[in-house]
């Protein structure tokens, strides 16, 4: 009896313990594609992300391209440039200077931080669609 009541509590907690990732990215404006790319940093478009503070704008993947920031050659924050906060559009491509991105849509004047992807100005109730990151020797992994 003891075995059975133990079993169950290590099922319940297995169950209870795991979450998921999906609802982090609940945003009515930004569907969710599935894409990976692999970024080679020995070729010269990508070589600004082996030091630390360089971001990369890839835009060819994702809804509207992507931003990668290297933060200390072991943590990636990759962020897509599609504005979070209302549908996409001609203009809603972000651009980025430093580490913020701007949409130049004339009707907001959103703009977010791209290491933690909080919005930094504007009205919008969303951050930065984030993707993930792994690197593996000079290969760094992005998948949503």
């Amino acid at each position: 009896m003891k075995i059975r009541k133990a079993y169950l509590l290590a099922i319940l907690f297995v169950v209870f313990a795991c979450s998921s990732d999906d609802g982090r990215n609940n945003n009515p404006f930004l569907v969710d594609i599935g894409f990976q790319i692999d970024l080679n940093t020995n070729l010269p478009q990508y070589g600004n992300l082996n030091f630390p503070g360089n971001s990369v704008i890839v835009p060819n993947a994702g809804l509207r391209g992507f931003v990668i920031y290297n933060l200390d050659n072991s943590q990636y924050f990759v962020y897509e440039l599609s504005d979070p906060n209302h549908s996409p559009n001609d203009c809603s491509r972000m651009t980025v200077s430093g580490i913020e991105a701007t949409c130049p849509c004339n009707d907001d004047q959103n703009k977010y931080n791209i290491i933690t992807g909080q919005p930094i100005q504007g009205d919008g109730l969303y951050g930065l669609k984030a993707y993930r990151a792994q690197r593996n020797g000079a290969i760094i992994r992005v998948t949503n």
